[in-house]
């Protein structure tokens, strides 16, 4: 009867009373009536239907009912993402009904409040998604009361003492819903003590344990570690080809311990390039379905904090026996590729290897020899093909360039730390001629493996990135309009080599990195699908992630799918459907999971800008605007540190300009809009808020 009714309702006109629906259904008797009013509140609790105040049934899907999730900001208000929905709808405080950050909410659509933005009010909340949160204990009068670290999350949490697991005040605590006792107010029961809040490193735990990243792996996975040989024995050998007698070696950061990809290069006789990239053949030793995998799968990706790494897999795996450590024989699935002078791909074969590496490089080494002609000591001999991978990969970037890869030049913020995690700098992070070369190699066997397999028609799981939205776009072009700055040119259909212009054209201005990190934000989102639909930011028509399987679960999936079709040559109909059906969850869960990383890495990120500029209250830094809003404006320093000028603190009356992104002062009609050189002073900075506040000292 289910079915029946979702379908009736689907092919209906308009909405229909149970009486509608019982005749149309042809229910008689007493039982089967009693049946359908089951049914009809079954699907009315899952939010399949909506039953109006009029008494009468409909689709929830062509109702004015959106079924999304909340996402509450700090100051109590909030948006509802709806899938399928372009844009989120806008919560008022008012119009929040007692919602909570990431509840699943029905909202009720009331107003556009303008081109940009609906406004709603939430009329249920279908489902609490969140019933553990992180927060200070501290007791009262033999209460515990739980103060909880996320702004967004509005709840009082009371802790009976029996409840609390000998927690002390201070203590940072994982506290879990038990019941509601009235709107704001919960009771609840301590599940774990991460530690007090002035310990060192509690502070990065409690950001750890709010995002649900695992830290221990369970006594399951470290079992079958145990089994697992630490030194490639003999019998592993078969099927491979043996690589070990090949200048191989590995680039990567001062502090890297889990290397993933190796490479090396051959400059042939007819002018060509050979380039070899190796990487860790971890599939190997994870293998489907076992605890270890189960686990990485689960985890999706490895979490790199400022001081510590989370691993996907256990250290014994992506510090030892994966990880292409120099010196010692290693498993690999090898992607060897010829190219032309122009950079064009004469061929390529790709192949399970095993390799040693001869030395393990660094960025900052390697940019020694390139960029300033210096040559370390224990590099002497790798001289030479260092220079022709630097000719290689200056030529696929020309390759790439002229397709259409857009590199916003965004730069990235690099946290140093002491023994005790406490910040003592904050800096741009390297992208030299070693970070770019590197780069460039991974992006051609990424390419290479997807393209292969596309051709090949099989299931497969691809790493793509859509096209903007014209009407971001569109809003985007408006604004640096105001600027002053005019595209020609149409942007109906927006490829990526117009976007490539619009940054060159941008890239000579005073505001480009703001302009730039702007512009980023306008994009959609890379994820993960099962489904080829290129990849729009390296202008490239088939792309997958094949080169970090030690901390990415979607390239162990991709080693995996080689060694099935490739090289065990299974492509019968069983295994096609396994993996049809399994790679639909596995695209979208790693895609969650590399959301949840993201924004636990920020959040650390801010935390510890924060603490830094704890210490500079009353110093005066150089800076520019990056954003505006009506509740101030945000100014990012060279050390890509951002701060809040609010608005109240300004000495005059300013008015809010959305389109220009601009405020004007009603007395001093002094006008700050994005990418305004100004010198603020730190007036406030809270660790614990994760939160800076400036002053304007000047405009510049």
């Amino acid at each position: 009867m289910r079915e029946d009714i979702l379908q009736l309702l689907r092919t209906s006109d308009g909405a229909l009373s149970i009486y509608n629906i019982q005749d149309q259904l042809h229910l008689k008797t007493v039982e089967e009536v009693r049946n359908l009013q089951n049914v009809l509140k079954k699907l009315e609790e899952e939010v399949l239907i909506y039953h109006s105040k009029k008494n009468k049934y409909m689709l929830l899907e062509n109702s004015h009912l959106k079924k999304g999730v909340m996402r509450v900001n700090k100051k109590g208000f909030g948006f509802v993402e709806v899938a399928g929905l372009d844009d989120d709808i806008y919560i008022s405080i008012d119009h929040m009904n007692g919602a909570l950050h990431d509840d699943i909410v029905l909202v009720e659509v009331v107003s556009k409040m303008n081109l940009d933005r609906l406004e709603g009010r939430i009329l249920k909340v279908i489902k609490r998604q969140v019933t553990r949160y992180i927060g200070e204990i501290n007791f009262i009068k033999n209460k515990g009361i739980v103060s909880l670290d996320d702004p967004r999350v509005k709840m009082e949490i009371e802790v009976k003492p029996e409840d609390a697991l000998n927690a002390v005040n201070g203590h940072k605590v994982v506290v879990e819903i038990v019941k509601k006792i009235n709107h704001h107010k919960y009771r609840g029961k301590i599940v774990e003590i991460i530690g007090h809040k002035n310990d060192p490193g509690v502070d990065i735990l409690s950001i750890i344990h709010k995002y649900n990243i695992g830290i221990d792996f369970s006594d399951d996975v470290k079992e079958e570690v145990s089994k697992i040989p630490m030194e490639v024995e003999e019998k592993d050998l078969e099927g491979r080809r043996d690589l070990r007698e090949e200048e191989i070696f590995t680039i990567d950061g001062d502090d890297t311990k889990d290397i993933d990809d190796a490479i090396s290069i051959k400059l042939l006789s007819n002018g060509h390039y050979r380039l070899g990239v190796h990487i860790a053949d971890v599939s190997y030793y994870v293998k489907e379905g076992t605890a270890l995998d189960n686990d990485a799968m689960e985890r999706g990706t490895s979490v790199y904090l400022v001081d510590r790494v989370i691993p996907m897999l256990p250290h014994e795996l992506s510090n030892g026996i994966c990880s292409l450590n120099p010196n010692v024989d290693r498993l690999a699935i090898s992607c060897i590729m010829e190219f032309d002078s122009n950079g064009k791909q004469i061929e390529y074969d790709i192949f399970p290897s095993i390799i040693r590496s001869r030395i393990q490089m660094t960025y900052k080494n390697v940019n020694r020899i390139l960029e300033n002609g210096e040559t370390p000591d224990g590099y002497e001999e790798y001289v030479e093909s260092l220079r022709k991978m630097e000719a290689l990969a200056n030529i696929l970037r020309k390759m790439k360039e002229k397709r259409g890869y857009i590199d916003f030049l965004v730069d990235e913020a690099k946290i140093l730390v002491d023994e005790d995690c406490v910040p003592t700098d904050i800096i741009k992070r390297d992208r030299g001629v070693g970070e770019l070369l590197i780069e460039d190699f991974m992006i051609a066997a990424n390419e290479c493996v997807a393209t292969h397999i596309y051709f090949m028609n099989l299931p497969f799981i691809y790493r793509i990135h859509e096209k903007p939205k014209e009407e971001k776009i569109r809003s985007y072009l408006s604004f640096i309009g105001t600027l002053g700055y005019q595209i020609p040119g149409d942007i109906k259909d927006f490829k990526p080599k117009a976007m490539q212009r619009l940054v060159q054209f941008l890239e000579d201005k005073k505001e480009f990195k703001i302009l730039s990190s702007l512009l980023l934000r306008s994009m959609q989102k890379a994820i993960y699908k099962e489904e080829n639909l290129g990849h729009y930011g390296l202008a490239s028509q088939c792309y997958t992630h094949f080169t970090s399987p030690i901390r990415r679960y979607p390239d162990t999936t991709v080693h995996r799918l080689l060694r099935t079709y490739l090289f065990d040559k299974d492509l019968s109909q069983k295994t096609l459907r396994h993996w049809e059906e399994k790679l639909v969850y596995i695209a979208e869960h790693s895609s969650s999971k590399e959301r949840s990383s993201i924004e636990c890495e920020r959040e650390v990120e801010d935390m510890k800008m924060a603490e830094y500029m704890e210490s500079h209250i009353g110093e005066e830094f150089g800076g520019m605007i990056s954003s505006v809003t009506n509740f101030g404006m945000f100014v990012e320093l060279e050390n890509l540190i951002e701060g809040l000028v609010p608005i109240r603190d300004m000495n005059d009356f300013f008015h809010y300009d959305e389109e220009r992104m601009t405020l004007i002062g009603e007395r001093s009609h002094m006008k700050y809009t994005i990418g305004d050189q100004v010198l603020v002073k730190v007036v406030r900075a809270s660790k614990e808020e994760k939160i800076i506040d400036f002053e304007i000292v000047k405009k510049l």
